[in-house]
């Protein structure tokens, strides 16, 4: 299982806490170390969407002069991949599933 995201992220903290309270093995992978290519992106948002993978809630979002909405599929992945501090988080790749968020009850159907 790989676990990608920012580690002072709250929803990131709650999946890791998680994922070790289950004692599953995990790697984690930090985006401000670590940016995922243009084709990462892609393979997520085709897992789950674009709009779920956007994270047009966030503070780096909210600062940027980004148009969501304006941009196409090619426009949208490039900004994640050059920023992915905007990517909802955590990003979670298991058992060839991605899982975008935390969500206890969707983490308990997909770990189980």
């Amino acid at each position: 299982m790989k676990i990608y995201g920012i580690p002072n992220c709250g929803s990131v903290k709650k999946a890791l806490d998680f994922v070790k309270g289950i004692g599953v093995e995990y790697e984690f992978v930090d985006f401000r170390k670590q940016k995922p290519s243009r084709e990462q992106v892609s393979a997520w948002a085709a897992a789950v969407s674009m709009d779920k993978l956007f994270n047009t809630k966030g503070t780096k979002y909210k600062s940027s002069v980004l148009d969501y909405k304006a941009m196409n599929e090619a426009e949208r992945t490039e900004a994640l991949a050059a920023e992915p501090t905007m990517i909802k988080r955590p990003v979670i790749e298991h058992n060839g599933k991605v899982i975008v968020g935390f969500d206890e009850d969707v983490y308990k159907r997909a770990l189980f």
